[in-house]
């Protein structure tokens, strides 16, 4: 996954774009895509927000790796499918299959199967 642009180019873009310069004149400009500035444009209009956003959606889970833990534990033959809806059922946490491989894969957990298709032992 790329980086984050930075701040200042964030603000030289949208400052390109309040002058009046075309869009995808200043996407040609500064070298990025123009879903980027619209999407930066209409984030700016109705939250008024102009950074980036790293991080944030990883804090959901934060508070919830012992109880998914623990749910493993109790069934390891559990999906990431079946957890992503027991933690919305549960907590009312949204997540996606990505962000909960994710967070199992800092913790330490494998999904792997092995060879006969059943789970390999946590590491």
């Amino acid at each position: 996954m790329g980086e984050a642009y930075s701040e200042d180019l964030r603000q030289r873009i949208l400052r390109a774009v309040d002058k009046g310069l075309a869009v995808r004149q200043v996407a040609g400009l500064f070298e990025v895509s123009t879903s980027f500035i619209y999407k930066a444009l209409i984030r700016r209009r109705t939250m008024g927000e102009t950074g980036a956003r790293g991080g944030r959606v990883a804090k959901k889970r934060v508070g919830h790796h012992e109880a998914l833990l623990e749910r493993v534990r109790l069934d390891p033959d559990i999906t990431l499918s079946e957890l992503q809806e027991w933690l919305f059922k549960t907590f009312g946490v949204s997540s996606s299959i990505g962000g909960l491989w994710n967070t199992f894969n800092k913790l330490g957990l494998s999904f792997k199967k092995n060879m006969l298709c059943r789970r390999t032992d946590a590491a």
